[in-house]
């Protein structure tokens, strides 16, 4: 490229680059280049300046000798080092020789083209084929032939397998043939065309890897198919079919990645096959297969990573890998530049950082020192790089569709170079048949003598799709795609349908059978039961004495129990009453027991303060106090022996009684103080208790231990005390105790006889109640018996006519099983392929093709008659619960929907008007999962719904799915069938799962490879569903009774459908599954019976509703008018997009416009009146909706196309002629006889007299030349009847009659048309109020304002707002104007308004591509449940080229679109530019006259200037975007300064007005003449002075109110005509002839296609361009040799000067002519690599369009090609003539220069010097002579003759010598000669001249020549205001 070569030249000339950073010198010392380049691609030239420093050595192709010396040393080296036989070196040489003069043949043959770019043969494939060679080993060559086939193989291998069609590979094999013959004499043909020739490293198998031949297919199918089986257990299942062609595909591929540097790029279509193959071939070799898993976000960056660790895995860890590239996983182009230097170099820079590249090289540091070298950190490097080069293999596996494949060989050479190509062929017609004969011959149900006719029709089916698709992009520019997949798929779903029809047949049979078999059963069943029904009875009496037998035994035993109850019941009570006592008594003791519990408890805790240590010390008182003694005695007292008070209590006998410690202690705990004897308490109580002195805590003052004992006693005395008072209550308790118990046991023994008594009673009972279920079952036996015998009886009648019904439909079965195979047939191949296609397509494949053909097969397979391939897939009863889910019910949608319920893989919707997701939400309802990409979570839906089932539904796709769906969309599974991976994630695969796509676009065009994977379905509405949807619509509205009991009875009959089948289904069912005797089973015969009576009933109801529908679908067709109205309407509407992709409306908003239209339609008793009011109506308010979001210049096509459309359909015209008016296709060219026609205009009259309509009309017009002439010549010939007896032609004939004779006035003919057909209103031009279309607009609904320049909505809006309450101040109004960083302030200011109910604009959406996606995301999700005055308004400038177009569809279709043009015409812009201002603008100034006049004047002014646009550059020379802006300012500086001054400031006014206000957007001094001309004629004093005309016609107009003023231009202003403007009438011809020829193309380009237009049939683009290149090749002339013609003349005067420029100027374009074309050829011939540049010119050539290259270099021109190269051949004539002798020509030809000013300044200089003038005080001045140019014989003294100009706006009159007036039609009318010389300035003429420039072009503006002074009679201002100018070329 262009600039390495600059800094490469900078470094070489200077030897320094500059630190861009630093900017500093960088001075660069000992380096060499060696450079080296390919000439026959990339830029071709090297510039000379870099070229010089270089030795140049060209490397020629080696010459045969050496080729011959190289290749025979390497295999001399292979046949040595492996002792290969003598023998088999025969023919050595001979196979070397052989090989390079097929390598020529090859290079002379095959040259790369733009398909074929590929082409390109050189030395790598020359060593490929004897790399190829050398992988045979001795026991492969054991043979001479052997070698040669061999060779054939390796030469089939490398150059065959790069051919990219059947006939180059036939010419390729014939070459080898012929190769072979003339190199092997002695080889016979059957051994080199023995097939198969392959030879792979596994025909032994693959556990023997050597390069052998394969000895034949089968054995080749084995293999394969075995080691298929071992990698399918392994790994993700693979169900291949293994055909010849993919056998030989998997045996290249594996050729490929045995040899080094095994890179392959494999190239077919998506669904070829291409992965599946690859890794059979990889598992083959044991290579482990890579390829990147696509994650959210993957870049460059991750596949550096990616790239990193397979190089670590094949070069570190030595473990062999396949990188596998699909096209699929190159999301980002710039990924190619690493694959591209890993193909070429096998090193990608800068994969490892420094750190990585040390990990690497030390872990392979030991194995390079095994190796026995040096370990240095280079040798390490080399070693890992060259075990990549070898461990890693690359296969790249690309689609060849669209130019993608092409533009990467172009940027990634090594793609192609570096690669070895396996091309994947369309699958050839054998493969198609091999393979459906594999599958069909393992189908059951398919007879052997038919499998012939059914593969010949699957592979025809194919095919056929093929062609058709080809038709459909043609006329439909619509794509659709087969691939192999697709036709597997056919094959799949042939085999699972068949399999379905014919279970579903045999058991639908059956069930009738058995049903028939059934009935006949029934009646002999009948007696049996008779016999039954006596033996019954009997038994039913000995039953019945039983049971009486019984009833008397239980009588006597109940008495019995009863007496033994009342003896229990009343010990019972007995019991009772004890208890209570009992319990009463148990109460008393233990209150009283609780009394003595305190001082018992006082008591322990007494003697538990004692222990040995204190009663020891007690011990050893020897003379204790009183107290102390009286303490012990009285404890003595108590423990006495059996009550034996001892008598001495002295304290000794006390010691003594202590004596043991332990002992006395345990006797105090132990002492038993219920029995204190009576003695001893006596005692104590007398003795010691009354003691004052007894008292513990005195006591403890003398001694511890005395003071507890003295409380033990004391407590113990207490307790016992309490005790007796107890005891002989408790002694009563007990007693009552013990009466309790025998109370008790005497009951437990009277309840025990009771119990026996109970249990005997019950026995009874039981037997009893058996008794007497026996005798009602008896009984019961007896009913069912009776009734089973009337039953029987009823069933037998009742179904005596279904037998006849049903023997009927076995017949029918039986027929079917028969049909079935070819019925299936069909519909599979229907299933598959017509999905994408429209209504005409489908029939034209199924009946045109499919059926004869399948009717024509050798063996016909039998079909059946009339053939319904929806009512195969499906019945009525199915039909009408899709109906009933809201599915529209047409005949497309019910074939839509059958192939979406049948299809096998996932469905993909094209649903523009989305019908089809209406029914599918309503069919699945709330199981429906529904997501779309780039949705948060989108993933996790979609791995949810994969696991657990669901069906998930993605919507509004666009043209590329998201490569991480890749696998679930091919459903490719791993493990079994059993997960899919999605990203790096494993999810289980749950086979309910279903996916179903969806997208809004109406015309997407999806890529082969998603094509492969989905069924397309095309849910586009057609017009007659639609016009029914519209028509139950329309009744729903006018006849709410009729329309309510229709679809009631709509939805009934669907349901009555759906039940009878449900009924007949269960009738058979139960029939069928009953078992044995099934009379038996009442409960069945009864349901046989009810089900047999719903039935005939149900039949009923159906025929009674049938009655109905048929008059209620009478008063429903009175509506249906309107409704194909509406449907013809919304289809042209539809169609609009074709014209601008901003013309999207949705089948919502026209329903919403529909509904408008009926509600508004004016009322009428009289339903015919009616119905024609609501067709106007609909047609109105469409027009109206729509109208306000056209451009007015598609305002007339909508209409026109309305009209036609409207005419067709009511037969009004003849579509022969429509056809005619809208192509105007002339097939011949005639010379005109007459003076008023052109030869074209001539020719398309002949051609209209063969319309049967036109005869003689060629003959009329030649013979009445004078009317006709008047007619053509009229102002307004539409308006004029037609001469002679054409006057009585009809309004539309007229229009193609005009359109051949005055094409420049068909859009006011075709205005007039359309108010002639539908009314004045619709050419009115209304506008829609703001405030109007607010009222249609919802937070669903947003507005949309097209942009237009000078129109500002916003203000509008504002008003609007203010007026609402929506104002910024309240910030209830979000004004946002998008740009950088916008985004999110917008996505805040939507947030809040949804929310709180605000207004949100967003101003210049088209500014923000890639947000615009977020937006209509965002818009979509707030258009529900927000706040009901929410509303988004948005703007946006319309894209230059549908190209460019960026508005997302889904924005544009649900918003009300409004374009807010500057109007156009006089009339409607002066109406405009009045609206601005009101009465009171009028009554500001207290001048009210002079202000009003100067105001209106304005207004006119205004309307000029911006009308003036229309007429291109005539009107003004640059676009300028004048706005009301301009007019108001104006208006205000008028008020202010007629306010200020008292006379009006005239000259003041017209400078501000002129110069700043409307002069500030003037850019060019001729619009600023004009500008200042205008104000000059419309603001002088004399528009005061009353009767001042502001036009031709149009006075000035008096004192007027507001409304006086729009009245009066609409009374006196003349009709529109450029005279208005103060142009000529032919200003608008040339203008109004290509908005005429525009407009055809527009309508042409809209026309609805209903036929099947053929193929047409012209020649290839390559052919076309090839011609012109050779036509302009031939004629271009040789380049002027400047040497010669400078030696001519030694005199270097200005004239001659100019002659060499001239001449220099054209050697440069002619040599850039020669150049650019010479490449090209070379390119066609495919010599050369196409470039871009190349691209460009070819396309130009094509197109007839000058190349842009040639252009830069040329002149201005607006020629096509072929009359842009005749100007150049005849400017190159003029300077021949010139250049002989540089003589200055006599009459010079200004058109002819480059650069015309610089002989204008040469005159000029010439006279300057021979007058001594100064150049400077210098002008031309011009004298328009009255001859032509051949009166002159020779230049004048001074000065020069010119001529070649052109007056456009005016004429020049000889006569007068002046301008004068135009003649009508002669638009440019030529100049004679003009004589051209200078003066001195102050001699110029000024007086009576106009001041004309001279331009190269009609586009005026930058090809400004000169200024030339012409005489005019006429004041200067009118020719300024005709924009009259002189063109040097027309």
């Amino acid at each position: 490229t262009v600039q390495p070569h600059t800094l490469i030249r900078q470094h070489i000339d200077y030897g320094h680059w500059y630190d861009r950073q630093k900017l500093t010198v960088k001075e660069i010392h000992n380096c060499q280049y060696v450079a080296c380049m390919n000439p026959t691609v990339g830029s071709f030239t090297i510039n000379p300046r870099l070229q010089r420093h270089f030795a140049v050595f060209a490397m020629n192709f080696p010459s045969t000798d050496a080729l011959s010396t190289i290749y025979s040393k390497i295999l001399d080296f292979h046949f040595q080092r492996h002792a290969f036989k003598p023998l088999v070196l025969k023919y050595g040489a001979s196979v070397i020789q052989a090989a390079i003069w097929l390598h020529q043949i090859m290079v002379q043959n095959f040259l790369p083209t733009a398909i074929k770019f590929h082409y390109i043969f050189n030395l790598r494939d020359l060593s490929n084929v004897f790399q190829g060679i050398l992988f045979a080993k001795p026991e492969c060559l054991k043979h001479p032939n052997d070698l040669v086939r061999l060779w054939f193989h390796e030469s089939s291998r490398v150059y065959g397998d790069k051919l990219v069609e059947g006939k180059d590979c036939n010419f390729l094999h014939k070459k080898l043939v012929d190769t072979a013959h003339k190199y092997f004499e002695d080889v016979e043909d059957h051994i080199l065309l023995q097939q198969p020739l392959i030879y792979c490293h596994f025909a032994n198998g693959v556990a023997d890897p050597n390069y052998m031949p394969v000895k034949n297919w089968d054995m080749l199918r084995k293999i394969l198919v075995e080691t298929l089986e071992n990698y399918n257990e392994l790994n993700a299942s693979m169900n291949l079919v293994l055909f010849e062609d993919a056998m030989q595909h998997v045996c290249r591929i594996s050729r490929i990645l045995e040899s080094s540097r095994g890179y392959a790029l494999l190239v077919g279509v998506g669904g070829s096959g291409k992965q599946s193959l690859s890794r059979l071939a990889a598992f083959i070799g044991s290579l482990e297969v890579f390829q990147i898993t696509l994650k959210k976000g993957y870049g460059i960056q991750d596949l550096r990573v990616d790239l990193a660790n397979l190089y670590i895995k094949a070069g570190a860890k030595n473990i062999p890998t396949v990188f596998l590239l699909t096209d699929a996983q190159v999301p980002d182009e710039r990924f190619l530049v690493l694959i591209n230097d890993l193909l070429a170099s096998g090193e990608v820079p800068d994969l490892f950082n420094d750190e990585d590249m040390d990990a690497v090289i030390a872990g392979i540091r030991n194995e390079i020192r095994g190796h026995g070298l040096v370990d240095t950190r280079e040798n390490c490097w080399k070693f890992f790089l060259d075990r990549v080069r070898r461990q890693l293999k690359i296969i790249l596996c690309f689609s060849p569709v669209g130019s993608t494949l092409r533009t990467r060989a172009r940027k990634f050479p090594a793609i192609v170079n570096c690669t070895a190509i396996d091309w994947f062929h369309e699958w050839p017609q054998e493969a198609l048949l091999s393979v459906s004969r594999r599958f069909i011959e393992e189908t059951p149900g398919i007879k052997a003598e038919f499998y012939d006719s059914i593969c010949h029709f699957m592979a025809y089916a194919h095919t056929s799709v093929n062609e058709i698709s080809a038709k459909f992009r043609q006329n439909e520019k619509r794509y659709n795609y087969t691939t192999p997949k697709s036709f597997l798929e056919q094959i799949m779903l042939y085999k699972n349908l068949l399999e379905k029809s014919v279970q579903k047949i045999f058991q639908h049979k059956e069930h009738l059978v058995n049903g028939i078999q059934k009935l006949k059963t029934t009646s002999s069943q009948v007696e049996d039961l008779k016999y039954k029904l006596a033996s019954q009875e009997a038994e039913l009496q000995l039953r019945n004495q039983d049971a009486e037998a019984l009833i008397t035994k239980i009588g006597l035993q109940t008495e019995k129990v009863s007496k033994e109850k009342a003896i229990a019941d009343a010990e019972e009570q007995k019991v009772v009453t004890i208890q209570e006592e009992v319990f009463c008594k148990q109460k008393e003791c233990e209150d009283d027991l609780l009394k003595a519990e305190p001082a018992l408890v006082a008591a322990t805790a007494a003697l538990n303060t004692l222990n040995k240590a204190n009663l020891l010390e007690l011990r050893a008182f020897p003379n204790p106090p009183t107290a102390v003694m009286n303490v012990l005695a009285a404890v003595m007292v108590l423990l006495a022996n059996k009550g034996r008070i001892p008598k001495d209590r002295s304290w000794k006998a006390a010691k003594l009684f202590m004596g043991k410690t332990d002992e006395f202690l345990q006797a105090l705990i132990n002492y038993e103080k219920e029995h204190i004897p009576e003695n001893c308490l006596k005692v104590v109580k007398e003795h010691y208790l009354k003691d004052q002195e007894f008292s513990p805590n005195l006591v403890r003052l003398k001694s511890f231990a005395a003071a507890g004992l003295c409380a033990w006693v004391i407590n113990i005395i207490k307790y016992y005390e309490v005790y007796c008072d107890v005891e002989p209550k408790r002694q009563a308790l007990s007693q009552a105790n013990a009466e309790l118990a025998a109370a008790t046991e005497k009951l437990e023994a009277i309840r025990k006889k009771l119990n026996e008594l109970d249990l005997n009673l019950q026995k009874l009972t039981a037997s009893f109640e058996k008794a007497t279920a026996e005798k009602v079952r008896c009984q019961e036996d007896v009913g069912r018996t009776n009734k089973t015998i009337e039953l029987a009886n009823r069933l037998v009648k009742g179904l005596e006519s279904e037998k006849v019904r049903w023997n009927h439909s076995i017949k029918v079965f039986e027929a079917q099983e028969i049909t079935v195979c070819g019925d299936v047939l069909l519909t599979a191949a229907f299933v598959s392929y017509v999905g994408p296609f429209t209504k005409l397509y489908r029939q034209e494949l199924v009946h045109h093709m499919w059926i004869p053909f399948l009717k024509s097969q050798k063996i016909p397979i039998p079909i059946t008659e009339d053939i319904d391939l929806a009512a195969m897939l499906t019945d009525d009863a199915m039909i009408a619960a899709w109906n009933n889910e809201g599915l529209p019910s047409d005949r497309m949608s019910t074939e839509n929907a059958a192939i979406f319920t049948n299809c096998e893989r996932w469905p993909l919707l094209i649903d523009p008007q989305l019908q089809g997701i209406k029914w599918i939400k309503n069919k699945y309802g709330t199981d429906l999962k529904i997501t779309h990409l780039g949705q948060k979570g989108f993933l996790k839906t979609i791995e949810r719904a994969l696991t657990s089932g669901d069906t998930v539904l993605i919507e509004n796709l666009n043209e590329t799915v998201d490569p991480l769906l890749d696998p679930l969309l091919g459903r490719n599974t791993i493990k079994k069938g059993k997960y899919i991976k999605i990203e790096d994630k494993e999810c289980e695969f749950n086979r309910n799962f279903r996916l179903i796509l969806h997208t809004k676009l109406a015309n997407p065009h999806y890529k082969p490879e998603l094509q492969a994977q989905t069924t397309l379905i095309n849910f586009t509405v057609t017009e007659d569903g639609l016009e029914d949807q519209l028509l139950a619509e329309a009744v729903a509205v006018e006849r709410p009774d009729l329309e309510k009991v229709k679809s009631l009875l709509t939805k009934q009959q669907n349901e009555f459908k759906i039940q009878l089948k449900h009924l007949e289904d269960d009738l058979l069912f139960h029939l069928s599954a009953a078992e044995g005797n099934f009379l038996g089973d009442s409960e069945l015969v009864e349901k046989l019976e009810s089900t047999k009576s719903t039935a005939t009933e149900i039949e009923l109801k159906v025929k009674e509703a049938k009655e109905n529908e048929v008059n209620i679908d009478e008063a429903r067709e009175y509506y249906r008018p309107a409704a194909a109205r509406a449907s013809l309407l919304y289809f042209v509407i539809h169609d609009l997009s074709k014209i601008s992709p901003l013309y999207q409306f949705s089948l919502k908003a026209f329903n919403t416009v529909f509904h408008k239209a009926i509600e508004r339609a004016e009322a009428s008793e009289d339903i015919q009146e009616r119905v024609s009011n609501l067709t106007e109506a609909i047609t109105y308010f469409t027009f109206l909706y729509v109208g306000q979001g056209l451009f007015e210049r598609d305002k007339l096509i909508f209409l026109i196309q309305t009209t036609f459309q409207i005419l067709l359909r009511n037969k009004a015209i003849e579509p022969t002629e429509l056809n005619f008016l809208l192509r105007f296709t002339v097939e011949h060219t005639y010379k005109s006889p007459v003076d008023f026609s052109t030869t074209q205009s001539w020719s398309t009259i002949r051609a209209i007299s063969l319309m049967d309509e036109f005869r003689g009309l060629d003959r009329d017009i030649e013979g009445s030349a004078k009317r006709w002439k008047k007619w053509v010549d009229s102002e307004c010939p539409e308006k004029e009847k037609l001469p002679q007896e054409w006057k009585s032609k009809s309004s539309f004939q007229k229009l193609i009659i005009l359109r051949a004779l005055r094409p420049d006035r068909m859009t006011y003919a075709l205005r007039n048309f359309v108010e002639e057909k539908l009314g004045t209103k619709y050419v009115a031009g209304t506008r829609i109020p703001l405030a109007k279309s607010y009222e249609e607009s919802s937070p669903a609904t947003s507005v949309f304002f097209i942009l237009s320049p000078g129109v500002d909505p916003l203000k509008d809006l504002e008003t609007l707002g203010k007026k609402l309450g929506f104002t910024i101040d309240s910030g209830k109004f979000h004004n946002i104007s998008l740009g950088q960083g916008q985004e999110i302030v917008a996505e805040e200011a939507l947030k809040k308004a949804a929310e709180y109910g605000h207004w949100v604009i967003l101003q210049n959406i088209h500014l923000v591509v890639k947000w615009l996606g977020t937006l209509e995301k965002l818009m979509e999700e707030y258009s529900k449940q927000s706040h009901p005055e929410y509303r988004v308004f948005i703007s946006a400038e319309p894209a230059p080229t549908p190209e460019e177009h960026v508005i997302p569809q889904g924005i544009l279709e649900n918003s009300i679109k409004i374009i807010n043009e500057p109007p156009t015409g006089m009339l409607t812009n002066l109406h405009a530019a009045l609206y601005n201002f009101d009465q009171d603008t009028l009554e500001l100034c207290t001048r009210e006259q002079e202000f009003k006049s100067i105001f209106f004047s304005l207004c006119y002014f205004h309307t000029c200037v911006a009308g003036r646009r229309k007429f291109g550059p005539q009107g003004w020379n640059r676009r300028y975007p004048f706005n009301m802006g301009d007019l108001t300012i104006c208006v205000n500086v008028l008020y202010n300064y007629l306010e200020a001054n008292t006379k009006v400031p005239w000259e003041d006014l017209r400078y501000l007005f002129g110069e700043i206000m409307y002069g500030g957007h003037i850019t060019d001094d001729w619009d600023r003449r004009l500008c200042q001309t205008y104000l000059e004629e419309f603001m002088s004093p004399s528009l005061l002075e009353g009767d001042f005309s502001l036009a031709q016609g149009f006075l000035a107009p008096p004192n007027l109110d507001y409304t006086g003023y729009h009245k009066y231009i609409d009374e006196m202003l003349p009709p529109e005509s450029p005279t208005l403007y103060g142009l000529h009438p032919n200003a608008e011809i040339d203008f109004l002839t290509i908005l005429t020829d525009n407009l055809f193309k527009a309508i042409l380009e809209i026309q609805p296609r209903n036929v099947l237009a053929g193929e047409v049939v012209g020649q290839s683009a390559e052919d076309k361009v090839k011609n012109v290149l050779d036509e302009i090749l031939e004629k271009l002339p040789e380049e002027y040799n400047m040497i010669d013609i400078m030696q001519k003349s030694a005199a270097r005067t200005p004239y001659i000067l100019v002659c060499f420029q001239e001449c220099e100027r054209m050697n440069t374009l002619i040599r850039e002519i020669w150049r650019s074309l010479k490449q090209l050829d070379l390119g066609l011939k495919g010599e050369l690599t196409f470039s871009p540049a190349m691209e460009a010119l070819q396309s130009a050539l094509f197109f007839d369009l000058v190349p842009d290259t040639w252009s830069k270099l040329a002149y201005p021109s607006t020629y096509s090609l072929p009359q842009w190269f005749n100007d150049l051949l005849m400017r190159c004539r003029e300077l021949d003539t010139w250049t002989q002798d540089l003589v200055l020509p006599s009459v010079v030809w200004l058109s002819g220069f480059f650069n015309p000013q610089s002989f204008l300044t040469a005159i000029m200089q010439t006279m300057a010097r021979k007058n001594n003038w100064s150049l400077d005080k210098m002008c031309l001045t011009t004298d328009v002579t009255k001859k032509s140019r051949d009166d002159y014989g020779h230049p004048p003294r001074e000065g020069a003759y010119i001529f070649g100009l052109f007056m456009e706006g005016a004429r020049w009159d000889i006569q007068t010598g002046a301008i004068a007036e135009a003649r009508l039609k002669d638009l440019t009318p030529i100049m004679p000669v003009i004589f051209v010389r200078a003066i001195p300035v102050d001699m110029q003429e000024t007086k009576h001249i106009y001041k004309c420039p001279v331009y190269k072009t009609k586009n005026r503006g930058p090809t400004y020549v000169w200024t030339f002074n012409l005489k005019t009679k006429e004041k200067p201002a009118k020719w300024v205001l005709a924009g009259v100018a002189l063109l040097l070329a027309v």
